[in-house]
């Protein structure tokens, strides 16, 4: 029995290395357990007191693009020769001409009162009282220009080619 004996020796070595380290990884397993089952008791579930869920509000970051998505501004495509189209030359128009001191004119259907007043001031260089404006029924927009009481509405529908 001297080899079984040698055997039996190396096997009981072997026996209590396994048992020490497997104490060893036993305490750690219990701290590592213990210290869990501290920071997890304190945790309580939170009361809904209300039955919509808002969406919690997250950082929202400023732009900050890697190239311009555009290369250059954009013109204004508004311009005072699209927005003053042409002048009404029409029998009322001529009545309003002489009579009330305004001119009337087409226009684009997009411009609005305060784009066809400044349109007129730099096509003419006429000051303008008022604006007014209608569609037509063909969808056209009209503009009624009166001028102020220094301009001629005569003199300006000459001096553009009217009459």
């Amino acid at each position: 029995g001297g080899a079984s004996g040698g055997e039996e020796r190396a096997a009981q070595a072997t026996r209590q290395q396994h048992t020490g380290a497997m104490a060893g990884k036993d305490t750690k397993a219990k701290a590592a357990a213990n210290a869990q089952r501290g920071s997890n008791s304190s945790k309580k579930v939170k009361v809904r007191t209300s039955p919509h869920f808002y969406r919690p509000k997250t950082k929202v970051q400023k732009r900050n693009p890697k190239y311009a998505r555009v290369s250059v501004p954009g013109l204004n495509k508004m311009d005072k020769f699209r927005i003053v189209r042409f002048p009404l030359t029409t029998e009322s128009a001529m009545k309003k001409i002489e009579d009330n001191n305004t001119l009337v004119f087409i226009v684009d259907v997009l411009s609005n009162k305060r784009q066809i007043k400044s349109a007129v001031r730099d096509l003419y260089g006429i000051e303008a009282l008022k604006v007014n404006t209608l569609i037509r029924p063909d969808g056209q927009k009209k503009a009624y220009i009166k001028l102020k009481p220094d301009h001629d509405a005569l003199d300006v529908a000459n001096r553009i080619g009217i009459i």
